[in-house]
């Protein structure tokens, strides 16, 4: 690798973006075992307490000599459902209720549009003026 090639990784490195994605990855990272535990011992439990099992994965059928196995794809997007629910729920709503927040103290009102007889009044004006 040449020194160009260097700099231009450097300065890939270096944006602010690629920053925020990289931390934003390491701290999904680091939540997952969080909601992984809270999918796990609170809400297949309620699943547990409802159907009598706490997961589906002997849900199945055999089909000649191969066992279909549907209940463990079942489980899997039970899973996924509740982990997308938990981190959209947990993480983002609120992050875009703050930002809301945020955005609405910030942003200036917005300017009301000058009639038109009335910037061509303030045109006239500005002439009268120039002239005297």
């Amino acid at each position: 690798m040449n020194s160009g090639m260097i700099k231009e990784f450097r300065d890939f490195i270096a944006q602010p973006n690629v920053l925020m994605t990289a931390v934003g990855l390491i701290m999904a990272l680091a939540f997952v075992p969080v909601i992984g535990a809270l999918v796990d011992n609170v809400i297949m439990q309620v699943i547990a307490a409802i159907f009598g099992k706490p997961s589906f994965d002997s849900i199945g059928f055999d089909l000649g000599d191969a066992r279909i196995g549907i209940g463990t794809v079942i489980t899997a997007l039970v899973r996924f459902i509740s982990i997308a629910a938990g981190v959209f729920f947990l993480i983002v709503k609120p992050m875009q209720i703050l930002d809301e927040r945020r955005r609405s103290g910030l942003e200036p009102p917005a300017a009301v549009a000058t009639p038109e007889d009335v910037a061509l009044l303030r045109e006239i004006r500005d002439l009268l003026k120039s002239r005297a």
